[in-house]
């Protein structure tokens, strides 16, 4: 039988302890490794390409939103379940769209989480107590914009403070592009695209592009739609 490798991260060490303790019980299950902060997390992720990396959200320095946004990025093989002290629904949607295959509160029982990273190794996707598939997690976060957004947008076309490459640019983004693809795709420079990313993100007043994809996707200047990713 094959054991599901997995990588712990969590500056808590009670906590990581506790986790990999249990984990370490399920006769399916091998832990490689565990750290205690973000860098070292992603350090450790690149060098042993775990099945599963346990995140919690909130670490020091790179946070699991940040890491995990740079797995996908870089085209890596692990897939992230992210674990977070405060559960909330707006946190779960940043999380599916930074690439996150999972999303638990941390008060989540043992058994329910072993279950959780199976499912997350057969290609499934977790979020609190729904499992999805790709096409399934996909509509869920067009329902959960979708309905935010009915509360910002006016009828018609709503105003937006972007130029029209910008717009081109967010929708890429959206889209889950590395700024080298989108380079690419519009034919401008790697730069171009970083001051666009930049323009935007100053416009939005946000701190990073899973923020913006939100604030966008919640005044309905953007939508999911027609990027959502299809099985």
């Amino acid at each position: 039988m094959k054991k599901i490798s997995l990588l712990v991260v969590d500056d808590h060490p009670l906590f990581r302890q506790g986790v990999v303790d249990s984990l370490s019980l399920e006769p399916d299950m091998m832990v490689l490794d565990q750290a205690a902060s973000g860098e070292e997390g992603l350090e450790m992720i690149r060098a042993l390409n775990p099945q599963i990396a346990l995140l919690d959200i909130n670490l020091p320095g790179m946070n699991g939103q940040q890491i995990t946004h740079l797995i996908v990025q870089d085209k890596l093989p692990t897939r992230v379940l992210l674990l977070t002290g405060y559960d909330d629904t707006e946190q779960a949607v940043h999380a599916a769209l930074a690439g996150a295959a999972g999303y638990l509160a941390k008060d989540i029982e043992p058994p329910n989480l072993v279950k959780a990273i199976r499912n997350v190794a057969d290609g499934k996707y977790v979020f609190g107590s729904h499992v999805f598939s790709r096409r399934e997690l996909d509509d869920w976060l067009i329902s959960q914009t979708e309905g935010a957004r009915r509360s910002y947008s006016e009828p018609g076309n709503p105003f937006h403070p972007l130029s029209d490459r910008e717009m081109e640019v967010l929708t890429c983004v959206v889209r889950g592009m590395s700024n080298k693809e989108i380079a690419n795709l519009l034919e401008i420079s790697h730069q171009t695209v970083k001051n666009h990313v930049t323009s935007i993100l100053r416009k939005f007043g946000v701190d990073d592009r899973t923020q913006a994809v939100i604030y966008a996707l919640k005044r309905g200047w953007v939508t999911l739609k027609d990027s959502a990713r299809q099985e």
